[in-house]
Parts: C-alpha cells; sequence; structure tokens
C-alpha cells in the first residue's frame, strides 16, 4: 500500500512539473480576427493585434508569422512587462479579387502551443470598389478596428515589503 502511494505522488508530481503553460495563460488578444471590410485592389492595409500580457512574468513573442507569401508579419521584439501590451501587425497584399481570410501562428516564449489569428475581408476591382466607396460614404471611411487601439493600461498590485533598520550604534 505504500508502494503504491508513493507511486502516484511521485506520478502527480513529476506530471506537475513537466507541465507547459498554454498561450492563452500568458496572453490575451483584444480581439482574435480582424475584418477588414473592402480593401481596393493592390491598396493593403495593415492592421494590428494588441496583446496583453496576463502573466507574472515578461512575456516574449518568439515568432508571428502569416500562413502564405500574400501576408507581411511584424511584432513586438522586446519583452512584454507583466500587464502591458504589444501587438502583432499583418498586411494583406490585396491582389486577388474577392473574400480573403488569411491566418498568423503567433508563438509565445514558455507555451508549448501557438495561436492563431485571422484576418479577414473583401478585395473589389478599382472601379467596383469606387462605385462602392460613393454609395457607402460613411462606411468608406474606416474607423481603426477596436484591436488597434491602445487599451487603458492594467493596473498591476504590487506588494510593498517594509524593512526595518536599526539605528548605527555609536563606539
Amino acid at each position: 500500500m505504500k508502494k503504491l502511494i508513493l507511486s502516484l505522488t511521485a506520478l502527480v508530481l513529476s506530471t506537475a512539473m513537466f507541465a507547459q503553460k498554454k498561450a492563452d495563460d500568458v496572453a490575451k488578444f483584444a480581439t482574435e480576427t480582424i475584418d477588414q471590410g473592402k480593401l481596393k485592389q493592390n491598396n493593403p492595409e495593415e492592421v494590428k493585434f494588441i496583446v496583453t500580457n496576463i502573466s507574472k512574468e515578461p512575456l516574449i513573442i518568439e515568432q508571428a508569422n502569416p500562413t502564405c507569401g500574400c501576408t507581411i508579419g511584424d511584432y513586438t521584439k522586446t519583452p512584454i512587462a507583466p500587464g502591458s501590451t504589444g501587438y502583432v501587425s499583418a498586411k494583406f497584399n490585396a491582389a486577388n479579387l474577392g473574400h480573403f481570410t488569411k491566418t498568423l501562428t503567433v508563438k509565445f516564449a514558455g507555451a508549448d502551443d501557438i495561436k492563431n489569428i485571422v484576418i479577414t475581408g473583401d478585395v473589389l476591382a478599382a472601379e467596383e470598389y469606387d462605385k462602392w466607396k460613393a454609395e457607402n460614404p460613411s462606411a468608406a471611411v474606416k474607423a481603426a478596428p477596436a484591436a488597434a487601439t491602445t487599451p487603458a493600461p492594467v493596473k498591476v498590485k504590487t506588494s510593498a515589503v517594509k524593512v526595518k533598520t536599526k539605528p548605527a550604534v555609536k563606539s
């Protein structure tokens, strides 16, 4: 019986020691999908995904890669402090007409999985886009997507350590 309990305890402890964090445990995207709406052909527009470090350690984006050559991506290269934000940006080339859905994969240091973020939209020929813009003047003026705005700073609680000092002894 003692051997069984000892074996189970060892198994539980070793499993806990080697458990990896998931991307959702260390980072939170303001949105995981950005719809770019209507784009004019060959007129790419950049979008920015805002990511917040929700862990207690600095967050490092190891990689942020598009899944095809028609999208260019960039990301925060420096460590993101706990409670702070960074970004992953993407620019779709808008060369082909029609609806598009493009995925970027994001890998965080210390997380064993990969997070997918998505941009979507519709590419219109120049004439069709101009006609649509004339018919929808308020829709043609694109407001910055919610993910592109900087979220309010997150307050992080810190504990103060009180140190007692003794007065110097005169000799």
